[in-house]
């Protein structure tokens, strides 16, 4: 009888427990289900047929852009080894711009160029800068598509990229981007703007700086690639930085506000004195944030330590001390002609020279730009409280292997460009 009690107890145990293995596999049936409903639903959002009766006419007008950039096959650039795809997405402000419309907003963008691995910065940089920015991306093999499949996510699922950054894309010649609709697994998991950016830092270390494909043997056209971003947007005025920089906080209405004031002369460009921060450091937003821990060493002149003379005619001391200066208006603190080798950044009207596509890889690429506005006649007024920062403090044994070597090369290539400005500028007295 006291057997046969137990007996029955454990049946009864026995049997909840497979009610409950059989409840929770029914659970997990339903959340697998459920996910594939929303990936579904989530790829239907990017790739929806225009067809359907609750079909986004928004996301289907991007789509049908999309389409037609890539139809189009792209141009060849002047030297014809490489690809380039103009206006590949563009933004909704680019979109809307009508002529004779109040373009105070599109006064001044920011212009700039980026490998795939180094695409997730576009995230922090649009947060700081919220006007419009022309974003040229270089991509190589197996990386066209991938560029192509995640741009085209980010300008779906983030609203503030979908409303004020134009893409371009540019890969070698033999290469072609073609619309992402059959690459579902570049898509897998992506439900949100949060998502895509996830995605994009799984390729943040997938290069070393320019060392690009297996070998480290395809050259970034950093130089073309600054040229597409600048020709990409309509602005009066232009910011040209690399994309892993942030600009101070504000800076486009307050360079307005400058303009506004003081008409700025047709030769001259206004000059952010550049920084680069400590990793775990919160980029500053304004002068005063910049000062305090440039004081304490937090914060340091770009390339302090990999080409101090790179840098050193901003006259970092005589910016830091006028400090006062950073409390007023944005105005021109002073004044300088430029030396070699400097290669500042800098704000500059759309019809400034464009940088020198023979420039690739590493060495001498920014300083060519800046000494032919030198023998062009600009000059460089230095902003009271407007700057730049680079995230990371550049140190040696960063780079890639084929640093110098590239660095060698561009010299000799240097000296020949130098040469050649003779002949462009004959009239003019300066050398550099």
């Amino acid at each position: 009888m006291h057997f046969s009690k137990k007996c029955s107890a454990f049946k009864v145990v026995l049997g909840a427990l497979v009610l409950v293995a059989l409840l929770q596999m029914i659970y997990l049936s339903f959340l697998s289900k459920l996910h594939g409903k929303q990936q579904r639903y989530r790829y239907s959002e990017l790739f929806g047929s225009s067809g359907k009766k609750n079909a986004n006419p928004e996301k289907n007008s991007r789509k049908a852009r999309l389409r037609y950039s890539l139809s189009t096959g792209g141009i060849f650039d002047p030297s014809g080894q490489y690809r380039v795809y103009k206006n590949l997405i563009k933004s909704d402000f680019s979109t809307n711009q009508k002529p004779g419309a109040d373009a105070s907003s599109y006064f001044l963008a920011l212009a700039t160029h980026t490998s795939i691995n180094n695409l997730h910065h576009l995230n922090s940089l649009v947060e700081r800068w919220q006007n419009p920015l022309s974003v040229a991306i270089f991509a190589h093999g197996q990386d066209v598509k991938f560029a192509t499949a995640l741009v085209y996510a980010l300008s779906v699922f983030c609203p503030q990229i979908q409303a004020l950054v134009d893409f371009h894309l540019v890969c070698h010649s033999g290469q072609m981007a073609s619309f992402p609709e059959q690459d579902r697994e570049h898509f897998t998991g992506l439900e949100d703007c949060a998502a895509v950016f996830a995605r994009l830092e799984t390729h943040r270390d997938k290069y070393q700086n320019y060392a690009i494909g297996g070998n480290g043997n395809v050259s970034y056209p950093n130089n073309l690639l600054r040229n597409v971003a600048r020709g990409g947007t309509e602005a009066n005025y232009i910011l040209v930085i690399d994309i892993d920089m942030a600009p101070s906080a504000d800076l486009h209405q307050q360079f307005l506000a400058l303009v506004m004031r003081r008409e700025p002369a047709t030769d001259e460009v206004f000059v952010l004195p550049a920084f680069e921060i400590r990793h775990v450091r919160k980029m500053p937003a304004t002068k005063s944030e910049l000062v305090q821990l440039y004081q304490v060493g937090e914060v340091r002149p770009f390339y302090e330590e990999l080409c101090p003379r790179c840098q050193a005619p901003t006259n970092y001391s005589q910016w830091v001390n006028r400090h006062s200066q950073g409390l007023g208006p944005l105005d021109v603190a002073y004044t300088l002609s430029w030396v070699d080798p400097w290669e500042p950044f800098y704000i500059g009207h759309r019809t400034v020279p464009l940088y020198d596509e023979n420039f690739r890889q590493y060495g001498f690429n920014r300083i060519s730009q800046a000494c032919e506005l030198h023998v062009a006649g600009y000059r460089f007024s230095v902003l009271n409280s407007a700057f730049v920062v680079h995230k990371g403090f550049k140190v040696q044994g960063e780079f890639h292997s084929r640093k110098d070597e590239e660095n060698r090369r561009n010299r000799l290539l240097f000296r020949s460009f130098k040469e050649g400005l003779k002949t462009k500028y004959p009239s003019s007295p300066r050398r550099c």
